[in-house]
């Protein structure tokens, strides 16, 4: 599943889980030896003396006892680490696989899912802490090398393992996967990690720095450009900038699993009696502490799928506006004279959007067209629909761009959410913020602009275009749709928040900022999604 559970991050005294505060032995750091008042003499029986000081934080074992296999748990990790890095892979689409592939049960599954996801979110700060600690640019280190130290970085700063289990059992990987040698140099440097917890690495490395967006990205693990871009994101969007620490610490925050039960499909009644909570944003919702969620049959069908919050609520927005009074009119009954409307989702794919739209559409009596260009994605989105009845949806594979000349006028609502640098959804893209880069909000911003111009030739006059973005940031949302109505007289932005607090459950998102709405992870808990509802004079 794409949001995979997080649970199980480290509970009970297996190795492999760590073990609460077992980990922290009396009197010192976290996972250390008692040293001598424990093991009296340094030496072992054949005069060797081992572990040195009493505050060496690394395995009490001799080499010959010393773990030498790769614990699977782990292992996923480490392999989920290397597709990123050397394939250009998406953890989450990597990850499931690997734990299938290693027959994970759920307890390994949770603790590979906290420890993958754990280690690309903190990469900026384990990187950080890790130059202290090698004796080289990390750059010359070999990259299967540096992703064992992200790991092992992980475990001992961020996650409740005991140190000489962190150490040991990533030692023991290094030496399975990686080599003896490698092996060695993890774990010297591992020991000079586990010297400090987090807090004390971090009072380090900040001591001498005084601007804030290098503070900030040390310790919330955001590239600095990013820090700079969501600062300017906050203020475009009508809030304070000192909130960017909050909307940082909620990127580093695992998400939850949000569940969508397609409308007049679908039933969270088996999930909920599985342990899942009730949406607390918008009907047919439901929170889920993830785990295999393909045991649930809904799921397996597809009436039931996995799709954030803020998603949801931008589908649900488009399909609640009352085009007759250029108003908001009840989600889930269609108002006289709807019957035969053309619905357009003009970037389907993958296919979460359109398959919640396909199901409000059949219960309306409109159909959806689903335009995906490439063809692998095009059979995602067919996958995505195919648990509502076929004679309500249609799939085109093509380019968008055209879609508003080769259909000009046909639609009556539009959805357009175009590809975007994704900086609204980093907490579940946890590899996206460090493979971005400045250069995507300049590139992606003519592609932007020619969907979103496809789109308002494609309405019909009297249609509501939903320009919806998963990021903040004003040069792909605002200044977007300011171009959009700058060039034409036919235009006319309605007020988006309005209509998200009619389809959200009662109680106000506070989303809206002179007409157009921003989500934001920590406000609404859920992905940075913007919408812009654009109207098309008759």
């Amino acid at each position: 599943m794409s949001e995979s559970g997080t649970g199980g991050s480290g509970r009970g005294k297996d190795p492999r889980h760590g073990g609460g505060q077992e980990g922290r032995q009396a009197g010192g750091q976290r996972g250390e030896p008692s040293g001598s008042s424990r093991h009296g003499s340094q030496r072992d029986a054949q005069g060797r003396e081992r572990n040195r000081g009493p505050k060496r934080n690394f395995s009490e074992n001799a080499p010959s006892q010393r773990t030498r296999r790769a614990d699977p748990a782990r292992l996923v990790a480490f392999e989920v680490l290397r597709a990123v890095a050397s394939e250009d892979a998406y953890a989450n689409l990597v990850l499931p696989a690997r734990i299938r592939h290693h027959g994970l049960d759920k307890r390994d599954a949770g603790f590979a899912t906290e420890l993958s996801y754990g280690a690309l979110r903190g990469q900026g700060t384990y990187d950080a802490v890790l130059a202290r600690c090698v004796d080289r640019p990390l750059d010359q280190l070999d990259p299967a090398i540096l992703d064992a130290l992200r790991i092992g970085a992980h475990q001992l700063l961020a996650m409740r393992v005991p140190a000489h289990a962190a150490l040991d059992q990533t030692v023991g990987l290094a030496r399975a996967v990686i080599g003896a040698g490698p092996s060695a140099l993890i774990n010297a440097v591992l020991r000079k990690v586990s010297a400090r917890t987090l807090e004390e690495w971090l009072e380090l490395l900040l001591s001498d720095e005084t601007d804030e967006t290098r503070i900030a990205s040390i310790r919330y693990a955001h590239p600095e450009w990013i820090v700079r871009a969501l600062r300017q994101s906050l203020v475009a969007h009508g809030r304070p900038v000192s909130e960017i620490n909050e909307l940082l610490e909620a990127d580093n925050a695992a998400p939850v699993v949000n569940l969508v039960a397609l409308p007049g499909l679908g039933s969270l009644d088996e999930a909920l009696d599985g342990g899942a909570t009730a949406g607390e944003l918008v009907e047919g919702s439901a929170l889920s502490s993830g785990g295999d969620l393909g045991r649930l049959a809904s799921v397996r069908e597809g009436s039931t799928r996995v799709q954030d919050v803020g998603s949801q609520l931008v589908a649900r927005a488009m399909a609640a506006v009352d085009l007759a009074g250029v108003g908001v009119e009840r989600a889930d009954v269609a108002a006289d004279g709807e019957a035969g409307e053309k619905w357009l989702d003009l970037c389907a794919g993958p296919g979460g959007k359109a398959a919640l739209l396909g199901a409000l559409a059949r219960q309306r009596g409109a159909t959806l067209l689903a335009n995906e260009p490439a063809p692998h994605r095009a059979k995602l989105v067919r996958q995505a629909l195919a648990a509502v009845p076929h004679e309500v949806w249609h799939v085109r594979t093509g380019d968008g761009r055209d879609v508003g000349t080769e259909m000009a006028g046909t639609f009556d609502r539009v959805l357009v959410d175009v590809p975007c640098s994704g900086l609204g959804a980093l907490r579940r893209r946890p590899e996206s913020r460090w493979r971005r880069t400045p250069k995507d909000l300049a590139d992606l911003g003519p592609l932007q602009r020619e969907l979103l111009k496809s789109a308002l030739d494609a309405v019909r006059p009297g249609g509501v275009v939903a320009y919806v973005t998963c990021s903040p940031h004003p040069a792909e949302t605002t200044a977007v749709v300011t171009d959009a109505l700058r060039k034409r007289d036919d235009l006319e932005l309605l007020d988006a928040g309005a209509v998200l607090d009619k389809v959200s459950l009662p109680g106000h998102l506070e989303a809206g900022h002179e007409l157009t709405a921003q989500l934001w992870p920590h406000v609404h808990r859920t992905d940075a999604m913007f919408l812009a509802l654009i109207h098309k004079k008759p």
